[in-house]
């Protein structure tokens, strides 16, 4: 078989394309048992998908956010739990390369053990009493330091990818300061257990169970960086989010689609496809999924074309793709379903399964009203900084 790296652009997404479609085979079952499908991630180290997005100059694929995106999005019409729970490791492992954010020589170690046996990783962040790590609680995990060594302790829910992590990122506030470290935690250390909480009706294969770290102890060179308070520097690799739910959209108007064309009720000649009132839902499903393509790929490609100080300067941009994505995969899923009809509800429909992982989304960072409130603060600056110029320019 051939792997990504040996493949033009077209030749991988296709490669892509043809692996995910085994996804969809067995993606309702690991939703109907909350498993995690440890054979779609076999199935993408096998064409070496984890190691895509690393830097070429690190020996990784290189790719653009882009293309990562493209490959997202199939995946995720395929099986959407599968797309969220590798995106992370995707855009992750893609992010620290290009922004050198880790000390190289740790990088280094890490991404080869990702080419080397597809390894993954993913930021452990989020807490019980803290909530989303993005409204800035402090962690009630703690670091302390031990000699050379540090002593980890806590508990991180919502540890995507938790059954099949090889190194967790995890927050820590570091004993006796106010500061909070990053720090790189193999899960086959000791002290390290997953205790099997996950139990929600969206995104049910994703894995995303409780982390617990017990007296865990780390090198020094494991703390690979600190948590800066204030704003968060803007990250392009989080499209994956929407990138996510638009396949998942996709999936879903593909399922309406093929239903509208096979399903005729004696009260009508030839297919409901055919109907006035079915066309106006299924038109307006493509107008908002079209829009959200464009948004999409337009500011992945914006993002790849900036130098980094442009890239400062995206914040609300992404934000925006992402709340205005999601929020229309929302509502393009329910439109679908009622082309379908109450079909749609049975449990024996890929619809259902769509509505529960699309609604995921809406809980994926950026949060939609600190997007919107964003977008206003950074409209209401712009538009007096236009004001103020204009008054100084007819002052003089």
């Amino acid at each position: 078989m051939n792997t990504l790296q040996e493949l033009d652009m077209n030749g991988r997404l296709a490669l892509t394309e043809e692996t995910a479609k085994k996804f969809k085979e067995s993606s309702r079952e690991h939703d109907e048992n909350v498993t995690f499908p440890f054979e779609n991630f076999e199935a993408l180290k096998a064409i070496g998908y984890p190691q895509l997005s690393i830097p070429k100059e690190y020996g990784g694929g290189g790719v653009s956010l882009h293309e990562l995106m493209k490959h997202q999005e199939i995946i995720a019409k395929n099986d959407g739990a599968t797309a969220l729970s590798v995106g992370w490791h995707m855009g992750i492992i893609m992010d620290i390369g290009e922004k050198h954010s880790w000390d190289d020589e740790k990088y280094r170690k890490v991404v080869a053990d990702v080419i080397e046996n597809g390894s993954l990783i993913n930021n452990l962040a989020t807490e019980p009493a803290t909530g989303s790590p993005t409204r800035g609680g402090r962690p009630e995990t703690t670091a302390r330091k031990d000699g050379d060594k540090w002593i980890l302790n806590g508990r991180k829910t919502f540890a995507t990818l938790s059954p099949i992590l090889k190194y967790a990122v995890i927050s820590a506030s570091i004993e006796g300061t106010d500061e909070v470290g990053n720090f790189v935690v193999d899960t086959a250390l000791k002290g390290v257990h997953i205790d099997e909480t996950w139990n929600s009706v969206a995104m049910r294969a994703s894995g995303s169970h409780d982390f617990i770290m017990k007296n865990v102890r780390v090198e020094a060179e494991d703390l690979v960086s600190y948590r800066t308070p204030g704003r968060k520097s803007p990250a392009g690799w989080l499209l994956h989010i929407p990138a996510c739910y638009l396949g998942i959209a996709r999936a879903a108007q593909e399922a309406s689609v093929n239903f509208a064309a096979e399903y005729s009720p004696n009260s009508i000649k030839g297919t409901i496809s055919e109907l006035p009132n079915v066309q106006e839902k299924l038109g307006r499903v493509e107008l908002m999924l079209m829009e959200s393509e464009h948004f999409l790929y337009s500011v992945a490609r914006k993002w790849d074309e900036s130098s980094a100080e442009e890239r400062q300067q995206m914040g609300n941009e992404l934000g925006a793709v992402k709340t205005s994505i999601v929020n229309k995969a929302v509502e393009a899923v329910d439109l679908a379903m009622r082309v379908v009809g109450a079909k749609s509800l049975s449990a024996d429909s890929e619809l259902q399964r769509h509505y529960r992982n699309v609604r995921a989304g809406l809980h994926n960072p950026p949060m939609d009203d600190m997007v919107i409130i964003g977008l206003a603060k950074g409209s209401i600056s712009r538009i007096k900084e236009a004001r103020n110029e204009k008054m100084t320019s007819n002052a003089e």
